[in-house]
């Protein structure tokens, strides 16, 4: 029997606040998943901390909350571990970008097969409205009440920067739009990024629904743009201040970190016999009697 969107669905009553952008990528996250027919144990949610990382409790997958800043960590033993899963890691920006961009930079380059969905709503919401690593120079929020004073991260341009061979944005609100981006970031063959412009309607009044929806440009428009190349890549998003949707690049010769390790077999770990013969046990333990 086909999959369809109450599979996907659970009882958890979400306390997202009324009009969040998360509830978009929430959904366009469930039709991927159905759209694929990927049944819900093969499927796993690791989500970090803040209000994004309670994604996973209303998605019924497999669900891992981690501590802050960690999802990717998390994410990539999972699917080490057990390659039949489709993992998918997800967070905030606040999350991926500042307690957790360490593993961020080395998520990229390492390559692992998950997909990274980053709602970006330019604000910490959880804490109740601090600058986070994605507001903008000038932004004023608790903890800036002056404005901001620091620059952006532009996470984007170092995916590209640092190797990742598939990095799309996607807007809460254009649904159709971010349901391809996720089911093509889960077929892409590596690490991929999809960050998610989500705004926050309580904390953030200046990048709001309107905001994005006046100065998002759209690639899937531009009938010139060629999304393998990785030098006009980095040039779109310079000319637009990472204000995009759509695969801004994507390599077609990706090979994923678990296909380039000699001797890494196809089934998982956690399926793999492990059963060791009794003669080379004891020969082992031998050595320390």
């Amino acid at each position: 029997m086909a999959l369809t969107m109450a599979d996907y669905r659970t009882s958890e009553k979400s306390w997202w606040c009324p009009g969040c952008g998360d509830f978009g990528v929430l959904a366009a996250l469930q039709k991927a998943l159905v759209e694929l027919q990927i049944e819900p144990e093969k499927a796993a949610v690791v989500s970090g901390i803040g209000c994004s990382g309670k994604i996973g409790n209303y998605i019924n997958s497999y669900n891992l909350h981690v501590t802050h800043g960690r999802a990717l960590a998390a994410a990539q033993g999972l699917k080490l571990a057990n390659r039949e899963l489709t993992v998918i890691a997800a967070g905030g920006d606040g999350d991926g970008f500042a307690i957790g961009m360490g593993h961020y930079m080395h998520a990229l380059r390492r390559n692992v097969d998950i997909t990274y969905i980053v709602m970006d709503n330019m604000i910490y919401g959880l804490t109740k409205g601090q600058t986070s690593p994605t507001s903008e120079p000038g932004f004023k929020t608790k903890s800036t009440p002056a404005g901001n004073v620091e620059k952006s991260v532009n996470q984007l341009q170092l995916a590209i920067a640092s190797g990742c061979g598939f990095v799309a944005a996607g807007f809460s609100a254009n649904q159709k739009q971010l349901v391809e981006i996720i089911k093509r970031a889960i077929l892409h063959p590596g690490f991929s990024l999809v960050s998610t412009y989500s705004p926050c309607v309580t904390f953030n009044r200046v990048n709001t629904f309107d905001f994005f929806k006046q100065h998002l440009v759209n690639l899937d428009e531009d009938p010139t743009y060629d999304r393998h190349d990785r030098f006009a890549a980095m040039k779109k998003l310079m000319e637009t201040e990472e204000l995009v949707t759509g695969i801004i690049y994507e390599d077609p010769a990706s090979v994923p970190y678990e296909d380039r390790v000699a001797g890494y077999r196809k089934e998982g770990i956690v399926n793999q016999d492990w059963t060791m013969d009794p003669a080379v046990w004891e020969q082992l333990v031998s050595q320390y009697r």
